[in-house]
């Protein structure tokens, strides 16, 4: 049985310092963008860790969240929303819900944010947390990887799990100039694409870093 910090608990003084001691991290690895690092200082991470990990719920580390599941590196957190370039009031999709962390984040940029889990026990945990801490965001079980076609097409789609080809799913549900950010490789390590669909419906790739990412599973995914 996984104990997570209540909601209710205090954001005390000392979780907000050491989460502007963060953000001065990961702006010193590379992070510029000052809304992305103005979202990570906003969300209280401890309160999407278990209660064991409180002491150490602001180091730049990934954790296991159960399911065999983690929640991300805050870096790796930053580093994709920087790429995803997501301006205020842009309909964002999130494949791969997990902790809500990265959600959250999303959401402290001004977006209206729609996620996705594929696993049921955690989509109904974290779909209660989000609602407890009061994000605006809408919560979906179902496969990820095809994203969510009644609610398509989007400005943003940003996927938070290792996939083995970009799924055509996700690329036809960007709108003209929409983007997805989406790390693809096998298994063990990706390359962080992102996908720009232009103004004549062609795909722009770019390629950047290297990151380790649990698989995204589906139809589309690792199945």
């Amino acid at each position: 049985m996984l104990h997570y910090q209540s909601s209710l608990q205090q954001d005390s003084f000392r979780h907000k310092g050491m989460r502007r001691s963060l953000v001065r991290q990961i702006a010193a690895k590379g992070i510029r963008d000052t809304a992305v690092l103005q979202a990570i200082e906003n969300v209280p991470r401890h309160l999407f860790l278990e209660a064991v990990f409180l002491e150490q719920a602001y180091e730049d580390k990934a954790f296991p969240i159960g399911e065999g599941q983690t929640i991300s590196q805050p870096y790796t957190v930053a580093y994709q929303t920087q790429l995803l370039q997501a301006q205020k009031g842009q309909k964002v999709l999130e494949v791969g819900t997990g902790s809500g962390y990265q959600a959250a984040v999303l959401a402290g940029l001004g977006v209206n944010v729609f996620s996705v889990e594929y696993n049921n026990v955690l989509f109904n945990r974290t779909k209660a947390l989000l609602a407890q801490l009061r994000y605006p965001i809408h919560v979906f079980y179902g496969d990820g990887s095809r994203g969510l076609p009644a609610y398509a097409p989007f400005d943003r789609i940003l996927v938070t799990a290792g996939a083995p080809a970009v799924p055509e799913s996700l690329t036809e549900q960007l709108k003209p100039g929409g983007m997805l950010v989406i790390p693809v490789g096998n298994n063990k390590n990706q390359e962080m694409l992102r996908i720009t669909r232009l103004a004549d419906g062609e795909l722009r790739q770019e390629k950047f870093d290297k990151f380790s990412f649990v698989p995204l599973l589906g139809h589309e995914g690792w199945k």
